[in-house]
């Protein structure tokens, strides 16, 4: 299964796309900023709560260090109202019902579980920095510790 074909140095593909409260956020919209982009399978599934929860204790971190934290699936705008409310999330989620951004980012991938394989969202984090490009590109995630790791290396790359 090949990985992702964005990589570090490439400018970040432009979308724009409706977060949980049905508002436009587009890419471009925020430059200057430093952007981590992390995409994940559904709403509500084994390791997709722990992934976001994990960001939204750390969101006041990330701001702090001028980042946005924007996480995107192909769940509809009703489904992360509802992931949001229920695990008290406290970041941004998009929603790409028709995986356009998915395809941009190369992360709608060949997947293999239990022996068989299909189609899904291979869990990966983009950071972008504050002129558009990436810098960083975590491809097939865990979600332990992993919005740490993020901070961590968004950290170093700031000094």
């Amino acid at each position: 299964m090949p990985g992702n074909s964005l990589s570090q140095g490439k400018q970040a593909p432009l979308f724009c796309l409706q977060d949980q409260n049905n508002k436009e956020m587009c890419l471009k919209d925020l430059r200057g900023k430093w952007i981590v982009l992390y995409f994940y399978p559904r709403d509500n599934t084994a390791g997709c709560p722990r992934e976001a929860q994990d960001f939204s204790v750390l969101k006041t971190e990330f701001e702090e260090d001028e980042a946005i934290i924007m996480g995107i699936s192909k769940d509809s705008i009703a489904s992360h109202q509802k992931f949001i409310e229920k695990r008290e999330l406290r970041i941004t989620l998009l929603s790409d019902t028709e995986r356009f951004v998915h395809n941009m980012y190369n992360v709608w991938r060949l997947k293999k579980f239990m022996g068989r394989e299909s189609m899904g969202t291979v869990r990966t984090t983009f950071l972008i920095d504050p002129k558009g490009i990436i810098v960083n590109i975590w491809d097939n995630v865990k979600t332990k510790d992993h919005a740490q790791i993020v901070l961590d290396k968004l950290r170093s790359m700031r000094k």
